[in-house]
Formats: C-alpha cells, sequence, structure tokens
C-alpha cells in the first residue's frame, strides 16, 4: 500500500513519509475500533499475519482487501487516502480548493500495481471518485476472486481493455466504454491485455459496508487471500 503525491509538503525524500501516515490511520482506526489483529482479520477474511504484515508495511494490500478493511472500520478510502496535498490547501484561512491539479492528487498503489488517484479535494461523503489504472497482468484481487460491497459503481474506460465479472457474466470494456451495476453483486476486474488500462470510477453510497472475497461458490463468502506463511501452514505433507 504505496501512497504518493507531491512529497516536497512535506519535505520529505521519497514515500515513506506518506506511507507510514497511511498505515499508522490504518492501525489507530483498528485499534479506535477496539479490535485486535486476529479479531479484524476474521472479519475481514484474511489472515491475522498478513493484515500485520499490511499494518507493518511489509506487504500490500489487493484491492478487495482493502475496501475490506476500511469497510469494517468504518472510515471512508477518503479518510485512508487523506495525506494532506499542499497544492489544494486551505490559503489564508479560506476554504479547500475545489481544483486537484495531477500532481496534488492522493494517490493509492495496491499489490499487483493497481493505482487509485483520487478526484476530489477532500473528504467526499457521497461518493468515492478515483481516476483508476491497472497495469497488463493486474486485477482487483491478488488471485482473481470476486469482491463485493454496498452502493451503485460507475466505470468509464478512456483507455487499454479491461474484462469485468459480474455475477456469472464476463464483459469486456475497451476505450469508450462504460459500465455500471449494483456493487452487492459479486464482481472483479483483471487487465488481460498487454497495455494499461485507465478510467474513471464512482462507487456511490458505499458508506460502511462489509466486502468480502469470494473464493468457490458465490455463497461462499470468505477471502481467499492469505500471507505465504499462512498458505504454507495449510499445504498438505508430502
Amino acid at each position: 500500500m504505496r501512497y504518493s503525491g507531491n512529497l516536497s509538503a512535506h519535505g520529505d525524500e521519497g514515500g515513506n513519509f506518506v506511507e507510514a501516515e497511511a498505515r499508522a490511520r490504518l492501525r489507530a482506526a483498528r485499534m479506535a475500533a477496539d479490535l485486535g489483529v486476529r479479531e479484524l482479520s476474521r472479519r475481514v477474511g484474511i489472515s491475522a499475519s498478513m493484515l500485520s504484515q499490511i499494518e507493518n508495511g511489509r506487504t500490500e494490500p489487493s484491492v478487495a482487501t482493502l475496501y475490506s478493511l476500511v469497510s469494517a472500520l468504518s472510515i471512508s478510502l477518503d479518510e485512508l487516502l487523506d495525506v494532506g496535498k499542499a497544492g489544494n490547501a486551505p490559503k489564508d484561512g479560506g476554504s479547500l480548493s475545489p481544483v486537484v491539479s495531477s500532481a496534488d492528487r492522493a494517490v493509492l498503489v495496491m499489490d499487483s500495481g493497481v493505482k487509485w488517484e483520487r478526484l476530489t479535494a477532500g473528504v467526499d461523503p457521497l461518493v468515492d471518485a478515483l481516476l483508476v489504472t491497472y497495469p497488463p497482468g493486474s486485477g482487483s484481487s491478488a488471485n482473481g476472486g470476486l469482491m463485493s460491497h454496498s452502493g451503485r459503481e460507475y466505470a468509464y474506460l478512456m483507455s487499454g481493455r479491461l474484462t469485468v465479472h459480474i455475477g456469472f457474466e464476463k464483459f469486456v470494456l475497451e476505450p469508450g466504454s462504460s459500465v455500471s451495476f449494483d456493487s452487492s453483486v459479486p464482481h472483479s476486474y483483471v487487465n488481460e491485455g498487454a497495455e494499461e488500462a485507465c478510467g474513471l470510477w464512482h462507487v456511490v453510497g458505499r458508506n460502511s459496508s462489509i466486502l468480502r472475497e469470494l473464493d468457490g461458490p458465490v455463497s461462499d463468502w470468505t477471502s481467499s487471500e492469505s500471507s505465504d506463511e499462512e498458505r504454507g501452514k495449510r499445504a498438505p505433507a508430502s
């Protein structure tokens, strides 16, 4: 989970300052909710060791796992991405500028390289508005599992090709294509092409829903993501 933006505003070199701030925010939200690592990981559907690795910066979450964490902790993606950009900060005690330049966007990079760039100047209680980029071979889940959350999703693809699974159906988005659906229907995104897929995403009414990744039948609402350590523990002896 890497964060970037106008880092000169923080007087830091590289992304560690922002990354540490965001991970600390995630950990603080867990502690404020009075949840231990094991309990939160159980609710989210990942291993306790994986959650610990995410909080300590040793691994990156997938899109689905990140959605699940912020939902279980009743915080928004905007709050997690609120790393303080100097370019659109209030000036002379005034209000926050409604304009966000490309250099001042809060940016989140997930495990497979999927990048989210927040398009709003600050936390928006009504919508998650994002510029999303899927590199070749990347997807919303590390292992191709489906995800589900409350709200309604709207996406418009500007470049590349993106495969969308919605329930039992499969669609391919091309530049100029758009898709909208009830986000409670299990879904996933995968870039099976050789070039980046980039588009605009708006998720409305997500609130604090609990998201799960699907591992197997649609009725099985458990995450199939786990750490290498946990997978090793479950591996049958040869």
